[in-house]
């Protein structure tokens, strides 16, 4: 009763706004909308190597994820990214990328991905309308890879590249965590694969979210301003907005990016820790339970699951839930490297 005075209580205030805008004035149009917590790989910095996943019935339906995806475009939001776990072990999950692809108000349909089923996946998906991929991939030397992924195989995740390069999506980025005793000594050679293959990449700090045991965040960090010196000595990095003002801005996402004067990849650092980028937070997070998250690194959120199974098919009551939960969205998050995580959920429960 609670939930249905409160929605009540905001429907002729949400009635006929176009927009979400936060308590800090800031303009939400960007939902990541996790179709499973599942993925065929245990990458050592997303969860733990032996996970219990959420149970069928507390899992959002495919139709039901469509409908919060079109709530949320009728707010405003302008690009959808899907995330898992890895998105495409979900069953029949190519029926939801095509209704989405569908959504008139949606200019960005994108994924984030490890790779491992893309050879079979990349052409339906351009198909379905997705514009662009993320792609995850930590090292090139197939030790190292399996040691990260633990279950990942990395021909696989290279021919999954291959193959999403010749579908012709509009933009494919490598997104690498890089760790201190892990992968730290292959910038470089990340750098020359995305210059070789005309790719993007994102280099991310490793965010402090489940208890992980093969490692201590503390000691495996490595901030962005170490990254971006050892590539500029060997190709000097430029600010896009230099030579491109249009570029940051066209990303919609926390990567802050640069260009090189002689290859068309750019190069794009995800700060968490070193340089926080909450007071431009444009998202906010559907987790595959229908938790709607607003922060990653807080636990400020909505449960819409509840919503949509109270109210089957209203459409009016999930979006004033949707406004309402806007108030609660804090100002910026609280990661810090401390070896006990403030956050227990894993970053495959978050959702991307």
């Amino acid at each position: 009763m609670g939930l249905s005075h409160q929605i009540n209580q905001q429907a002729d205030l949400t009635a006929g706004k176009s927009q979400l805008i936060d308590g800090f004035q800031r303009r939400v149009n960007y939902l990541r909308l996790s179709v499973t917590d599942r993925c065929d790989f245990r990458c050592i910095y997303c969860m733990s190597e032996e996970m219990t996943f959420l149970p069928r019935q507390e899992i959002l339906t495919l139709e039901e994820i469509a409908f919060v995806a079109e709530a949320f475009t009728q707010l405003g939001v302008t690009k959808i990214r899907i995330t898992g776990g890895e998105p495409l072990v979900r069953n029949n999950v190519m029926s939801l990328f095509n209704r989405l692809g569908k959504l008139n108000s949606l200019n960005e349909l994108v994924m984030t991905t490890n790779g491992s089923r893309l050879e079979k996946f990349a052409r339906p998906l351009k198909e379905a309308g997705v514009k662009r991929i993320n792609i995850s991939l930590d090292s090139l030397r197939e030790d190292r890879f399996k040691a990260i992924s633990r279950t990942g195989n990395l021909r696989d995740v290279l021919k999954g590249i291959e193959t999403a390069s010749e579908v012709g999506f509009e933009r494919i980025k490598i997104n690498s965590v890089i760790m201190q005793g892990k992968n730290a000594d292959e910038i470089l050679d990340l750098v020359n694969f995305v210059r070789e293959k005309n790719l993007d990449i994102a280099f991310i700090e490793e965010m402090p979210l489940g208890n992980i045991s093969d490692h201590q965040r503390k000691q495996s960090y490595i901030s962005s301003d170490i990254i971006r010196e050892k590539i500029n000595q060997v190709f000097p990095l430029q600010s896009p907005l230099a030579i491109m003002p249009s570029l940051a801005a066209s990303s919609a996402g926390p990567a802050k990016y640069f260009t090189m004067a002689d290859s068309d990849s750019r190069i794009g650092f995800i700060s968490p820790h070193s340089h926080n980028f909450c007071a431009t937070c444009n998202r906010v997070r559907v987790t595959v339970e229908g938790r709607l998250l607003l922060c990653l690194g807080n636990e400020h959120s909505v449960d819409l699951r509840a919503v949509l199974r109270e109210y089957p098919g209203d459409m009016a009551q999930l979006k004033a839930t949707i406004m309402t939960a806007m108030k609660i969205k804090p100002k910026s998050h609280e990661f810090d490297l401390n070896d006990e995580p403030q956050l227990v959920r894993f970053m495959n429960h978050t959702g991307g």
